[in-house]
């Protein structure tokens, strides 16, 4: 890794994209803010591994990358690890469904705000254990 701000840009920049899920859930856009969820966490939790030191490779779901190094994760987000691997696994699922649907399912059809709600909470969840790690970088 050749980049040590990137950690911090993806995390700032998940932080930010908050704004964008509450105006989706505002504007009833189930499917977007589960789609938008997923891209949130994906993008927080690849700056925590590049935090930590791990490259994270180009896939959606860092799940197992997070649960095999989770020696490496900074302590105060250590005992979430276990969560926030599930939320990563959970939204990866729904990641090209929410946002494409398929022959047999419209995603404004198909999710409801139980779904975005759900898929937000766990967007909220992840920044706020990874946020507070940028006001300890020296």
């Amino acid at each position: 890794m050749r980049n040590p701000k990137l950690a911090e840009d993806y995390i700032r920049r998940a932080h930010v994209r908050l704004k964008v899920l509450d105006a989706l859930y505002e504007a009833g856009s189930w499917a977007d803010v589960v789609r938008e969820s997923q891209e949130l966490v994906e993008l927080a939790l690849k700056g925590l591994l590049r935090m930590a030191g791990i490259d994270a490779p180009r896939i959606h779901d860092v799940s197992q990358i997070l649960l095999d190094n989770r020696e490496l994760i900074p302590d105060p987000v250590r005992p979430h690890v276990e969560k926030l691997a599930e939320y990563s696994r959970c939204l990866r699922r729904d990641r090209e469904l929410a946002f494409y649907g398929s022959e047999d399912l419209t995603p404004m059809d198909f999710y409801r705000e139980i779904d975005a709600r759900q898929a937000r909470a766990m967007a909220q969840e992840t920044i706020g254990v990874i946020i507070p790690l940028l006001d300890k970088q020296p």
